[in-house]
C-alpha cells in the first residue's frame, strides 16, 4: 500500500493561482466568455484514457475553486489510486464557464503529476522483492520541485533532498574544483552542522575506499556496472547508505536492486516522465447542461 501526505494548501494555491493568471491573462477566456451563456450550468467527467495512478487531484480542484467558488467536485478515485482506460476520476458539476475556463489548467497539473506518479510506480513494480527504494532527484521542472516530489510519493516512491539546504552532497564538480576527494569531504565535515548528512559521489571503488575512510554518510554509486555496484556494496559492508544512480530504467532496475544497494536515483522520474492522458469530457449519462436558476 503506497503511503503519502496530502500537500498543504498554503503549498498547491498560489502555484494553481499563478497557472490560472498565467492562461487567463488580461482579459479572461474570450472563448467561453463569447460561447457559452452566462447561467448555464454542466457537469464533466475527469476520465482516464489509458492505465495509471492518479497524481494531483488537490490542484484539480484548487483551479476549478479559484475560477469560480460555485464549481462542485465529486472525487471517485482519489491520488495513490490504480485506474484503467475509460475510468472516471472525478466529475465537477457548475456553471459552464468557469468549468471551461479552468480546464486546460487542471489537467496539466493531473496528466503531469500522474504521468510521474506511473512512471515511478513502474520503477517500484520493477525492484519489488529487493531492499532498495526508487528516490528522485532535484532535476525538476522549476517552481514545481513540491509538486513533483509529491507525486513521485504518490507512486510509491521516496524524495531525496528537496534543495541544496537539506544536505551535503559532493559531486564529481565538486571534487574536482577542491582538489581531490579527501580535502572535499573534510572541508564539508568541518562546516557540517551535527544535524546535516554528509554524501559524496564516487565513479570507483578507489574513491569509495577514501570515502569510506572519511567517514561519510551516504555514498552515492555514480554509473557503474552491476559487477562494480556489487563489489562496492560488499566494500561498504552496511556501514553507510549505498545510492546507485546512472541510466537507470525499469529494465535495469532490477539487476541495480539486486546488488544490495539502499537507494536507486531516477532522475527522469521528473525531468522526463510521459504524461498519462486524461480527458474532461461529457458524461455518458445524460445532458450535460442545464440552466442556473
Amino acid at each position: 500500500m503506497r503511503s503519502f501526505s496530502p500537500l498543504p494548501s498554503i503549498v498547491i494555491e498560489p502555484i494553481v493561482r499563478s497557472a490560472l493568471l498565467e492562461d487567463l491573462g488580461r482579459g479572461g477566456d474570450l472563448t467561453s466568455d463569447a460561447v457559452i451563456p452566462r447561467e448555464r450550468r454542466a457537469t464533466l467527467v475527469l476520465k482516464a484514457r489509458q492505465p495509471g495512478v492518479v497524481a494531483g487531484l488537490d490542484l484539480v480542484a484548487f483551479a476549478f475553486l479559484l475560477v469560480d467558488p460555485a464549481i462542485d467536485m465529486d472525487i471517485r478515485r482519489p491520488d495513490g489510486s490504480d485506474i484503467f482506460a475509460g475510468e472516471t476520476i472525478a466529475r465537477v458539476t457548475g456553471p459552464a464557464r468557469g468549468l471551461l475556463s479552468a480546464e486546460r489548467t487542471a489537467l496539466n497539473f493531473l496528466c503531469r503529476l500522474s504521468g510521474i506518479a506511473t512512471a515511478t510506480a513502474a520503477m517500484v513494480e520493477a525492484v519489488r522483492g529487493h531492499k532498495a527504494r526508487i528516490v528522485c532527484t532535484r532535476k525538476t521542472t522549476p517552481g514545481l520541485r513540491a509538486l513533483e516530489k509529491y507525486a513521485v510519493r504518490v507512486g510509491g516512491g521516496a524524495n531525496h533532498r528537496f534543495g541544496l539546504d537539506d544536505a551535503v552532497l559532493i559531486k564529481d564538480n565538486h571534487i574536482a574544483i577542491a582538489g581531490d576527494i579527501r580535502s572535499a569531504i573534510e572541508r564539508a565535515r568541518a562546516a557540517a552542522g551535527h544535524v546535516v548528512k554528509i554524501e559524496v559521489e564516487v565513479d570507483t571503488l578507489e574513491q569509495l575506499e577514501i570515502a569510506l575512510s572519511s567517514k561519510v554518510d551516504a555514498v552515492l554509486l555514480d554509473n557503474m556496472s552491476i559487477e562494480e555496484l556489487g563489489r562496492a556494496v560488499a566494500m561498504v559492508g552496511g556501514r553507510v547508505i549505498t545510492e546507485a544512480s546512472g541510466r537507470v530504467t525499469p529494465k535495469t532496475a532490477s539487476a541495480i536492486a539486486a546488488t544490495g544497494v539502499d537507494l536507486i536515483s531516477v532522475g527522469w522520474l521528473t525531468h522526463s516522465a510521459p504524461i498519462l492522458d486524461i480527458g474532461l469530457d461529457m458524461p455518458a449519462d445524460g445532458n450535460i447542461c442545464t440552466q442556473l436558476n
